[in-house]
């Protein structure tokens, strides 16, 4: 193979800083403050805000996938037109508050960002620095996903709940079905916008 001579950057990777609880309440959902975001990447933003779900997973939803009309609305993360990040990305997350109503303004899905996650983020964190709305210079949109998990680490949600609802590896055997949907909203419950 024509390698040779390719290496990987070293250094130590900068994590993305979660956004804090009072930020998310005081300056993300601040009336007005996502007026002139356009519609759909409001409402993605939205929708991460409880689910935790990576932006291209959110963008990529079909309207098979998105689940409105039953006891627990969730949405299903799956494989339907492209492929997912990995084997845990795979997983339903049921739908609470902010992220709820977002997903009912779309039930059909985010047409204007299927396929093209790249550009959302862009139009996002644009937006965001642009109007102040980033709780530090390091912060993005994906920090709302890393802000669920310490969110839910502070209510002292199992770590098997926390891989399952955020589609990380778990560092051992999956044994069992784990939490079922209704079980997922009431942990989600506790820590919902």
């Amino acid at each position: 193979l024509p390698l040779s001579g390719l290496s990987f950057k070293e250094g130590d990777a900068q994590p993305r800083p979660p956004f804090s609880q009072n930020w998310i309440s005081d300056k993300l959902l601040a009336p007005h403050a996502l007026e002139d975001l356009n519609d759909q990447a409001r409402a993605i933003l939205l929708a991460m805000v409880n689910t935790g779900a990576r932006p291209s997973e959110l963008a990529a939803l079909t309207p098979e996938c998105i689940r409105l009309d039953v006891d627990v609305p969730h949405v299903s993360i799956e494989a339907v037109g492209r492929q997912l990040k990995s084997g845990n990305a795979r997983r339903v997350i049921p739908l609470l508050g902010v992220s709820l109503e977002a997903l009912r303004a779309f039930p059909e899905g985010f047409v204007r960002y299927r396929g093209s996650s790249a550009t959302l983020s862009g139009t996002v964190n644009k937006y965001l620095r642009d109007h102040g709305l980033l709780e530090t210079p390091a912060h993005s949109l994906y920090g709302l996903r890393h802000s669920l998990e310490d969110r839910l680490l502070a209510v002292g949600v199992d770590e098997r709940i926390r891989r399952d609802l955020l589609g990380h590896a778990l560092n051992r055997e999956r044994y069992g079905a784990g939490a079922s949907l209704t079980h997922l909203r009431d942990v989600l419950q506790a820590v919902a916008f």
